[in-house]
């Protein structure tokens, strides 16, 4: 299916009324209430949750239990995590002892808290309160370990579990599956798979989804694409979840023809597409270059009824700079601030890089207040494409009293940063200075990678001081630094300019024993 036809497959379903309704409200983006709001509302409940729950304790007649469970869950869900303990607490020093339910909370409380000691003390509690511990109780103590990265332990606990007997069910292995996945342990969350097939609890798109997230994190595209296979064979539905994580993945892989037939089986499957999903086929076609396919897809949100976010138009702003359609960016960054959405860093930063790199500096500098007058600091990435243009455009002087500035408004320089300005600093025969700052940053202690080396070998080379590069040469690959094919380019060069033929033959020699040059 085309993509043309794919989206518009997509419209036409999306103007059922038995799909449009579960479609996000196109004015949520605009009008949601601000942090603060929601902020006050929770501090009221909790605090009418709190008086409520003393209330109840000094009532002649004490209420039911599940009352007492009903205000101890609702500050869980709040996440006042604390406070219901503290109110649990409160509710056996007046003789009130809690049922395996209210334990099961304050289990969850502790583990969110990461206080699993704690935890497995009310697990203790339980057992001997003569409790047969549920399957919540098993599984919140499995999800505690597994967030705290124990999931050896967590295991080992199913383990134990299963062997005395207790059953557990989708939301154990589901859980024990993410742990392991988290810890990128993929493959052995694929054996845990395969042994929860041949039992009585069977695999679910939960499990599947979470595997196939972490194989393309773990740039195995093909092996994800695979497991989806396999689990649409066997009956098991994927869900829009999946379909994102797969489109997703594959689009970040260059690999669009086939995200593309993904998108088909989602809107055939009655799934709806949403922002990531449509987000993550425009990243797919800017990374292929098909530019226009890209605007398509992002011009076809609206007509779906979804409302394009920051992460859309970010994509976009990237996406045309990078094709060097500045002046395209340009109008979409302005149609943002029409839509009343505000710009974040990065998209500050993406556009910043565009017209850096089209020459157009002066207008960069206007774009750096307004993100200071939105609130939006530029952040070393900024700073650094800022730098490279000055650098490139022979303004090294500016460069330098821009990096001070950098430096006074705490942002810490990465290696990028200090590279340009080597690199900017020997491009200008500025070599005494580049030399300097070279050795500060070794004094300092810095780890210097590659490009800084080749950054530094280079100026030596070009001004003639072969001796120092070959110095530098050998105390990159002493502070385990390996040159690349660049770094050798630059010194066989250098040294076939020098009539040094039989050096220059020896590092030929190397860099095809490295693999970096093809006999």
């Amino acid at each position: 299916m085309s993509l043309c036809r794919s989206l518009k497959f997509c419209l036409s379903s999306l103007s059922n009324p038995k799909f449009s309704s579960s479609l996000p409200n196109p004015n949520f983006f605009f009008h949601s209430h601000s942090h603060s709001q929601t902020s006050s509302l929770e501090d009221d409940t909790v605090e009418h949750s709190v008086s409520q729950f003393h209330r109840m304790l000094h009532r002649r007649r004490v209420p039911p239990l599940s009352e007492f469970g009903k205000i101890l869950g609702s500050l869980v869900k709040m996440k006042h995590f604390p406070t219901a303990i503290s109110l649990f607490k409160q509710m056996e020093l007046k003789g009130i002892h809690g049922d395996l339910a209210t334990h099961n909370i304050l289990i969850n409380c502790f583990c969110y808290l990461s206080q699993m000691t704690l935890a497995f003390s009310v697990f203790s509690k339980i057992l001997k309160l003569g409790y047969h511990p549920s399957v919540i109780t098993l599984n919140t103590l499995m999800r505690g370990l597994c967030l705290e990265g124990e999931v050896k332990k967590a295991l080992n606990f199913h383990d134990k579990v299963v062997a005395q007997g207790f059953s557990l069910n989708q939301v154990t292995y589901g859980t024990l599956i993410n742990g392991l996945c988290k810890i990128a342990e993929t493959k052995a969350a694929i054996q845990l798979l395969r042994i929860i097939e041949g039992g009585s609890t069977k695999p679910n798109v939960v499990m599947y989804s979470t595997i196939i997230d972490s194989l393309f994190k773990d740039n195995l595209a093909s092996e994800g694409y695979d497991l989806y296979s396999e689990m649409v064979d066997k009956k098991i539905s994927p869900d829009v979840y999946t379909y994102n994580i797969l489109i997703g993945g594959l689009c970040k892989e260059g690999r669009i023809k086939q995200a593309k037939n993904v998108l088909a089986m989602m809107v055939r499957a009655c799934a709806n597409p949403n922002s990531f999903t449509l987000s993550s086929l425009m990243v797919g076609y800017y990374l292929v270059n098909e530019v226009e396919n890209a605007k398509y897809v992002f011009s076809s949100m609206i007509q779906m009824g979804i409302t394009p976010n920051i992460y859309s138009y970010s994509i976009m702003i990237h996406g045309l700079c990078k094709s060097k359609r500045v002046n395209e960016a340009m109008i979409l960054f302005q149609e943002m601030h029409r839509r009343n959405i505000l710009p974040d860093t990065v998209t500050y930063s993406s556009l910043i890089d565009g017209l850096c790199k089209s020459g157009r500096i002066s207008c960069v500098w206007a774009l750096i207040d307004e993100m200071r007058d939105k609130n939006q600091q530029p952040n070393v990435v900024t700073y650094n494409t800022l730098l490279d243009a000055l650098c490139k455009s022979n303004n090294l002087d500016k460069a330098i009293e821009l990096f001070s500035k950098m430096i006074e408004k705490g942002i810490r320089p990465n290696m990028y940063t200090c590279t340009i300005l080597i690199d900017g600093m020997c491009k200008v025969g500025r070599i005494e200075n580049a030399q300097e700052t070279f050795q500060d940053l070794l004094i300092k202690g810095y780890c210097l990678n590659v490009y800084t080396y080749t950054a530094m070998i280079n100026g030596l080379c070009k001004k003639g001081l072969l001796d120092e590069a070959l110095t530098l040469w050998s105390m990159m690959e002493d502070n385990g630094c390996m040159p690349n094919a660049i770094t050798f380019e630059i010194m066989i060069c250098a040294l076939l300019e020098k009539d040094e033929t039989e050096k220059a033959e020896k590092f030929l020699r190397e860099m095809i024993t490295r693999g970096l040059l093809k006999s």
